[in-house]
This record gives C-alpha cells, sequence and structure tokens, in this order.
C-alpha cells in the first residue's frame, strides 16, 4: 500500500516525516514533487491524523496505473458550472444555480432539473455560448498535465459530461482529452429553445460510458480512474478502480476511494504513482 500526499500549496519534508510516523513498516518516503510524496507501507492502513492542507490517501500497490481516465468538466476540469454561467446572461442566474447546488448534492433528479434549468434560458441568442466560454471559462490548475500526461502514457482519457456538448468539444481540444460526451442544446433560429436533446446523459449514462468504453479497450473497471464533484458522478465514481471526489460535495466524498480537498489535478498522477519528471504539457 502506499500513502500519498498531496497539495497544491506544497508538502513540506516535515509534514512528511510526521505522515511516516504514523504507519507500520513504513519505507523511505518518495518525492514525486514538490507539491506530492508517497510512502510505501506494510500492514493494515492505519487511521492517520489529518494534516492542516494536506490531502492524505491510501492506494493499492496492484493496479495503480491506470489505463482509462474518466473526468467530469463543470466543478472538475475547469470552475465554474456552465449552465449557471450561461443563466447569468439571461438574468435567471440565482434560480438556475439554486437548482444546480440541489442536484450536485443528490437532492434533486438529474433529467428533470436539467429540463428545468434549460428551460429558463428559452430565447437566449446562441452567440451568447462563445461569449460565455471566452469571459468564464477556463481550466483548473493541473487539468491539461493530467490528460496530456494520461495520454502519453498510452491511456484514454474521456470528458464525460452533464453539461454541454458545445463546451465539453471545446475544453477537450484545449486539454487534450481524445473522447467528449455531453448533452446537446436545442437551437432554433440562432436563439436557444429552451430544451435539450434526448436522450439525456446523467448518473446512469456516465456509468454506461465507463462500461462501453472498458468493453472498447478490453479492460476491466479496476483500470479506470474517474474524477468529479457531484452526485451526478456517484455511479462512475463507485464502479472505478480508482474513484476521486475533486473538492467535493460531501455525498461523493463518501463514495470516493479517494478525496482532495486541498491538491490541483496534478495529484491524479501522484496518485498513480507518477513523478513530475514524466509530466507532459
Amino acid at each position: 500500500m502506499f500513502l500519498v500526499l498531496t497539495a497544491a500549496a506544497g508538502v513540506s519534508d516535515t509534514i512528511v516525516t510526521l505522515a511516516a510516523e504514523q504507519l507500520d513498516g513504513a519505507e523511505a518516503p518518495r518525492r514525486l514533487s514538490d507539491h506530492a510524496v508517497d510512502i510505501r507501507f506494510r500492514g493494515a492502513v492505519p487511521e492517520i491524523a489529518p494534516i492542516a492542507g494536506v490531502d492524505l490517501n491510501v492506494v493499492p500497490e496492484i493496479n495503480r496505473r491506470k489505463k482509462l481516465l474518466i473526468a467530469d468538466m463543470d466543478s472538475t476540469i475547469i470552475p465554474v458550472e456552465c449552465i449557471d454561467e450561461l443563466a447569468d446572461f439571461a438574468g435567471v442566474r440565482a434560480q438556475v444555480s439554486k437548482i444546480t447546488e440541489r442536484v450536485m448534492t443528490g437532492e434533486l433528479n438529474f433529467e428533470a432539473s436539467i429540463d428545468a434549468r434549460v428551460l429558463l434560458l428559452a430565447g437566449l441568442d446562441a452567440s451568447v455560448l462563445q461569449q460565455c466560454y471566452d469571459e468564464r471559462v477556463s481550466l483548473n490548475p493541473g487539468a491539461r498535465t493530467l490528460v496530456q500526461t494520461m495520454n502519453a502514457m498510452g491511456a484514454m482519457t474521456a470528458l464525460v459530461s452533464g453539461g454541454f456538448t458545445f463546451f465539453t468539444e471545446k475544453v477537450a481540444a484545449e486539454t487534450g482529452f481524445q473522447v467528449n460526451r455531453a448533452n446537446i442544446l436545442e437551437i432554433k433560429n440562432s436563439a436557444l429553445t429552451g430544451k435539450v436533446r434526448r436522450p439525456v446523459l446523467g448518473r446512469e449514462a456516465k456509468l454506461e460510458a465507463l462500461n462501453a468504453f472498458c468493453a472498447e479497450r478490453g479492460i476491466s473497471a479496476q483500470d479506470v480512474i474517474t474524477v468529479g464533484d457531484g452526485a451526478n458522478d456517484l455511479m462512475m465514481i463507485e464502479a472505478a478502480g480508482m474513484g476521486v471526489a475533486y473538492h467535493a460535495k460531501s455525498s461523493l466524498k463518501a463514495a470516493a476511494d479517494v478525496v482532495l480537498d486541498h491538491s490541483d489535478l496534478t495529484a491524479l498522477l501522484a496518485l498513480q504513482g507518477i513523478a513530475e519528471a514524466d509530466y507532459v504539457s
């Protein structure tokens, strides 16, 4: 087993020593980068005391390096919820954001909620989609490095979102995701109709995508690392060999193998034992 320490602000040698002292049969720590260290240990997994500002996660040694990355987009690969940003342009942000929050915590059915939210965008000029992307969408730290490095390792990388293809296509091109899947906004006469094309890509569809990609590649779910932040990601997080809750809602954290609250997305590489010397960006 490995204890992996990650933090965007850096992991000091003092912190590493403090963590190693809590392990039975700990080997010499291995520094993967300024922001990540792993420590191989033997014996039972101990209760590790929290260390402020550092993510501490235990991962198995067997099958540590993954062959497929599936990532959520909104609030995971990018820092915003695109539907909330579109709602801002439409003057209905408060209404839409309330629904989005309840969806992410698992209080509302995704399909019904996306219909309700998109309906509030009816009549919005389609040109606003590009404006929204240009003005509101950026990549979270480490996103491009994560995807490019896994591509270079020979892994498949897929962006699977409950958001919209207008945005996933552009984010995938920026980061290097080989595949992107999302929902399609219906547009007529250069304006949003307030409808989403069927079928809706939600929680179940993310799991279906995982299973389909595994079948295509001839791999198992144990070869997959998934990352997301909300209840819509729950099924793919539970199914994957390594399910990562990234700056996530509590319901997803409870189901995940790994919880990242203080790290950037390069932590997903550290979890697999990949050192900064092997990063591609």
